[in-house]
């Protein structure tokens, strides 16, 4: 019979369970998505007892469709929102905050207050990421000091912290009874924690953010075996093997294993990674520093990131919040109904702006509008706010690492649709390439996995997987391109300055 790798994928919207065969196709899945919880504006929270629940029925949909037990399966891997921070007393199992996702901005003050000694790079060198709220250290900060009680459990030795990759492996493996408390290098690198020289944790930093190092996990690379799945679960017995964070996870599915190699992923934000081998290059155009992969033992390889907030979840914000339309896969029909985006640009700046500019005092802003601009044109516009977004980030890519890139592999939900996609090669210059298995974060980590167990024999056996599905060339003029450009920048400076004292 068959064996096979089953990847969880545990995302900002959703947990998956996706079973893999050896060549790298999904035999099947299970999906559910958990509550998006924002009690205040520019707070954004999970319930991680949700997020558990889901997981195992996640698990359970994925072998019931696929007909098989946990007998077919080889090995588990993990990919998770990466700076996503729960926080739990490992005593009872329970959290005692809901989980504070990536997005979430309540930490700015903690930001500047770290900042007030050396500014937002204080300790970029060591970790390769500025100060912002975007990463998990500072929301640890907030439920410390915000939560009663749990500064005293924490010096007590009784609260533990992990990303979601981490919370559900310790679940996994027994929580209460013997869960392994452990993260991998990749999601280590998104807490502003950890040096990237060392890869351990550093212990001036914790004391700066006067966070108990008992609170982390143990550090780990990103294939191994890291324990077994306890005795209730549908995969009793079966070892987990790999975690990665969801963009480095996409990186290792598209098969970018090499220096030189990158990838863009369309989710609820954009993501792209640049591998630059086992060589680390600190931005100086507002890229972030970060960790590629480690397998075993053997050296890491490090990449350069370009975050993006808002892509996907802006076209979620116009069906959600605006009603422009029922399905979210309807953007490209009401988009379609126009020839051009009328004049309009829409930077959604709803959490601050990310790469390259890293300014939390920005808010989203909708420029350039007449009475000519119709809800088409709005479409079209927040469409094309991803493309331009990537442009920006791409272009902070080239300059760091000094070689321009010849073609963009994409990968997420964005990349089945087909206007965005030409838009993409327009403004980039570029072909943009999408695979044959658009899921690749899943598939990254059911690789690491199936690595760590000898179910794929090395990176070659792996990369023969990987197949060309779609390939969109540029067919924009260099002019048009570069007036869209100009525009886009121009549009970008009036989201600045707009939080103060008196707007949060």
């Amino acid at each position: 019979m068959s064996k096979y790798i089953v990847a969880i994928d545990q995302g900002t919207t959703s947990t998956r369970a996706i079973v893999f065969d050896h060549a790298g196709s999904i035999v099947s899945s299970g999906q559910l998505e958990h509550e998006q919880i924002m009690p205040r504006a520019g707070w954004v929270e999970h319930d991680p007892m949700e997020i558990w629940r889901n997981t195992q029925q996640a698990i359970g949909q994925a072998l019931s469709k696929a007909d098989i037990t946990r007998h077919d399966i080889e090995a588990v891997g993990i990919t998770n929102q990466r700076e996503t921070a729960v926080v739990w007393d490992k005593t009872t199992g329970k959290p005692v905050y809901n989980a504070i996702v990536w997005q979430d901005t309540r930490t700015q003050s903690i930001v500047d207050r770290l900042a007030a000694d050396g500014g937002v790079e204080r300790f970029k060198p060591r970790v390769g990421l500025p100060l912002a709220t975007y990463f998990s250290g500072t929301k640890i900060v907030w439920i410390l000091e915000n939560v009663e009680g749990a500064r005293e459990k924490a010096e007590a030795g009784d609260l533990i912290f992990g990303t979601t990759d981490t919370w559900v492996l310790w679940n996994l493996t027994g929580g209460t009874d013997g869960g392994v408390h452990v993260t991998d290098v990749t999601n280590a690198s998104r807490t502003l924690f950890m040096d990237l020289e060392t890869l351990q944790w550093d212990d001036e930093i914790l004391a700066a953010f006067d966070v108990p190092r008992s609170m982390l996990p143990e550090i780990k690379s990103s294939s191994e075996v890291y324990g077994t799945v306890e005795s209730s679960s549908l995969l009793r017995e079966v070892p987990i093997a790999g975690i990665l964070g969801d963009q480095q996870a996409a990186t290792f599915g598209q098969a970018a294993f090499e220096a030189g190699e990158s990838k863009n992923t369309y989710g609820t934000g954009n993501f792209l990674i640049f591998n630059t081998g086992e060589e680390i290059i600190h931005s100086t155009n507002g890229l972030l520093t970060t960790v590629g992969y480690q397998l075993g033992d053997a050296k890491p390889h490090y990449a350069l990131e370009g975050s993006i907030a808002v892509t996907g979840s802006l076209v979620q914000w116009l069906r959600d919040n605006l009603g422009l339309f029922a399905n979210s896969e309807d953007v490209e029909t009401l988009a379609a109904t126009v020839d051009d985006n009328g004049g309009a640009y829409f930077v959604p700046a709803f959490s601050g702006l990310f790469a390259p500019y890293w300014r939390a005092d920005a808010r989203g802003a909708l420029v350039g509008l007449t009475r000519y601009v119709n809800k088409g044109h709005i479409a079209r516009a927040a469409l094309e706010a991803t493309a331009f977004q990537t442009r920006e980030v791409l272009d902070a890519v080239n300059a760091d690492a000094g070689v321009d890139l010849e073609e963009l592999k994409v990968d997420g939900g964005m990349v089945a649709n087909d206007a965005l996609m030409q838009f993409q090669a327009d403004i980039l210059g570029v072909p943009v390439v999408r695979p044959v298995v658009a899921e690749t974060t899943a598939l990254g980590a059911a690789y690491a996995a199936g690595l760590a167990v000898g179910f794929w024999d090395d990176l070659a056996d792996v990369a023969q997987n990987w197949q060309e599905s779609k390939r969109w060339e540029p067919n924009m003029e260099p002019e048009e391109r570069a007036r869209q450009i100009r525009l886009w920048k121009k549009a970008v400076t009036k989201t600045f300055d707009w939080v103060d004292e008196d707007v949060r």
